[in-house]
């Protein structure tokens, strides 16, 4: 399966040049078999985007915009909705690839739009060698140290600036001036 992205080798807008590079530089970056088809310079290329853009993905002016992304003849979505795969880490089921062996992709595959809850709850059911309980503490360690954490950071403003500026008991916290002024018509030898 070939990822394909349609892009506008020749646009004129610097936000859409943008957005194809990301596109592009991820999946060059990931090692993700794709091809690049420009549909400024070929109008089969243009038509068969527009028309394999589901219409509810397709704006109020009824043209969708570059890039566009599709596996094979299956649409994957726009930038945004790459953006967001990526962000969550889902982009191996956005593009509809199985991720590669290793990945921390692996276990994510197939699973995108349902909710962080029951991948633990999975998770804990395929480890039968660890005890529940064990799993517990060591969820219960890691949210008190996530507290002690915030807590650290709600502290360190304050500490930082009594570092900086220590208090000192009122009557020495500034230094007493002597009255006396030197004579000006004494010379300095």
């Amino acid at each position: 399966m070939v990822i394909k992205v349609f892009v506008a080798t020749s646009s004129g807008s610097i936000a859409i040049r943008k957005k194809q590079q990301e596109v592009v530089g991820f999946l060059e970056a990931n090692k993700i078999d794709f091809k690049e088809l420009d549909i400024a310079g070929d109008e089969d290329n243009r038509k068969w985007m527009r028309e394999n853009v589901p219409g509810e993905k397709k704006p109020q002016n009824g043209i969708p915009l570059p890039p566009q992304i599709f596996n094979e003849e299956q649409y994957c979505g726009d930038f945004d909705s790459f953006f967001s795969a990526k962000e969550e880490n889902i982009i191996y089921s956005f593009l509809g690839l199985a991720p590669p062996p290793g990945s921390k992709g692996t276990e994510e595959a197939g699973e995108s739009g349902e909710n962080e809850a029951p991948k633990e709850d999975k998770e804990d059911e395929g480890n039968p060698a660890e005890p529940q309980e064990e799993k517990a503490g060591e969820k219960e360690k890691k949210e008190g140290e996530k507290e002690e954490k915030k807590e650290e950071r709600r502290l360190r403003p304050s500490c930082l600036i009594s570092s900086v500026f220590p208090e000192k008991p009122s009557h020495e916290a500034t230094p007493q001036l002597s009255s006396h002024k030197p004579d000006s018509t004494h010379a300095v030898a």
